[in-house]
């Protein structure tokens, strides 16, 4: 699991980076990444493929359950539901733990590769990030 953190920062050797600085720029890595990884996981993806996609993460009205119902009947059954459950401790009802399984399990049947693409995203990501310490370090 991707921790963006202090630890995070100093393998990129941003350990420098002031405090009061840290938490907006780490909020901005994570949306850049979740941009990259967004734009990259949508090509090759359908009109219907991303409609389906974007109202599972929009959370549209009975967008989750519906899909959940049509391709995961049994979701409490699976494991990946109960791991999800169990870290995050809510109950099997709550619409946050329905939501990110369906997420995640609309990725896994959709493009499951995509595990891969964040890795591959987060990568490139560091490598930028990396060879920009020093203006990064050096901006106020």
């Amino acid at each position: 699991m991707l921790k963006l953190d202090n630890k995070f920062l100093e393998d990129l050797g941003l350990g420098e980076l002031p405090e009061e600085q840290r938490r907006p720029f780490l909020q901005h890595i994570y949306e850049e990444l979740e941009l990259r990884v967004g734009t990259k996981l949508s090509d090759g993806m359908n009109d219907l493929q991303l409609q389906e996609f974007e109202a599972i993460i929009d959370r549209k009205d009975g967008a989750v359950d519906n899909w959940l119902n049509k391709y995961v009947p049994d979701y409490r059954q699976d494991t990946g539901f109960t791991r999800l459950q169990e870290v995050a401790k809510l109950e099997a009802d709550d619409p946050n733990i329905k939501a990110e399984f369906a997420a995640t399990k609309w990725l896994e049947i959709n493009r499951p590769d995509y595990k891969d693409v964040v890795a591959q995203v987060l990568d490139d990501l560091k490598q930028e990030l990396a060879t920009n310490r020093d203006i990064i370090l050096s901006q106020d």
